[in-house]
């Protein structure tokens, strides 16, 4: 295994660790190296595909591209946007909790950003977003990913109950026990 600085392994020949108290954050490749990539990257590889696009179609047609997309993007996302929000509202009118029309009213949000932004990559991700199955499969991906690190649990005077998942995606709740596994003692 590489060896960083001040004998940090690193898992890969790169690491970057600063304790000035200019910098006091290390980055090691964790989640603040993978944004400094992504913000420096990624427009790089926008700006080098909309380079090689201009010299295959030339310089006008690629603006009227950029343009184009965003302009379509944008319409695109303001249409799956009320309709996500008719959504919202419909399961406000039922009574329920719209918590994943919500995250697809976010993801929406998100998709149309990406569209304005100038870029072929990141108008294909916005474009992805903009499709319900695909954003599905992403609510569903973080869903699991946060279930794992989540527990809900409930105090309150009298019973205790710990809000458990079932396996179709609901709650329930136990009330034979105290949040904590102990005896509940009323004062």
């Amino acid at each position: 295994m590489p060896v960083g600085p001040q004998g940090v392994d690193t898992g890969s020949a790169f690491a970057f660790v600063s304790t000035h108290p200019i910098f006091p954050v290390q980055i090691v490749g964790g989640r603040l190296f993978r944004l400094i990539l992504l913000f420096t990257l990624l427009p790089l590889l926008e700006l080098t595909l909309l380079l090689r696009i201009g010299e295959w179609l030339g310089a006008g047609p690629t603006i009227g591209l950029v343009v184009v997309t965003g302009i379509v993007g944008a319409w695109l996302a303001r249409r799956e946007g009320l309709r996500t929000w008719a959504a919202v509202r419909n399961e406000l009118a039922g009574g329920r909790m719209p918590g994943s029309e919500l995250v697809h009213a976010a993801l929406v949000l998100v998709a149309g950003v990406v569209l304005v932004t100038p870029g072929v990559l990141t108008d294909a991700a916005g474009l992805l977003l903009l499709i319900r199955p695909v954003r599905e499969a992403v609510v569903r991906r973080t869903r699991h990913r946060l279930a794992d690190r989540v527990k809900v649990q409930a105090v309150g005077f009298g019973e205790g109950f710990t809000s458990e998942r079932d396996p179709d995606g609901g709650e329930s709740s136990k009330t034979d026990r105290s949040p904590s596994g102990g005896r509940v003692i009323e004062i």
